[in-house]
């Protein structure tokens, strides 16, 4: 019993973890989805597959379509939430970074709720990565083509 209630709550708890290490760069950048929106994206999206993969017989036909169908359903709820974060302000797209941002929190929570958790974790640090290091690299390019 304590081996399957590790293999529920540790995807999920993972999840939230480092979708919050995201949202903490996030909320240091001073952008409006911070720690808590990052956290939650990422361990809703573990929590979904969790939740489908103890929803039937492993071994059934069906199991894996079921649970391939719960993954479709995550990337298109979060793709309706990613839409409404970007806006066009003055002829200016903005918050598609951000959308960016929880299109990938939602991924590195899928991985971690099938419990593939070097690829979240992997994916987090190039996340983390593409938000800091990427960030100087972009504003490097700008100043050279103006």
């Amino acid at each position: 019993m304590e081996l399957e209630l590790l293999q529920t709550i540790l995807p999920v708890a993972i999840a939230l973890l480092l979708g919050m290490l995201i949202g903490v760069e996030r909320s240091l950048a001073h952008k409006t989805a911070g720690l808590r929106t990052y956290g939650l994206v990422a361990m809703g999206s573990a929590l979904f597959i969790v939740v489908a993969r103890m929803g039937g017989d492993p071994d059934a036909v069906q199991y894996a379509d079921s649970v391939m169908r719960i993954t479709a359903a995550v990337v298109t709820g979060i793709g309706f939430l990613c839409a409404g974060a970007i806006i066009l302000r003055d002829k200016i797209v903005v918050g598609l970074t951000t959308a960016a941002g929880l299109w990938i929190a939602a991924g590195i929570g899928v991985a971690a709720g099938f419990e593939l958790y070097a690829l979240a974790v992997l994916t987090t640090l190039l996340t983390l990565l593409t938000f800091t290091i990427f960030w100087y690299l972009e504003r490097g390019v700008q100043e050279i083509a103006e």
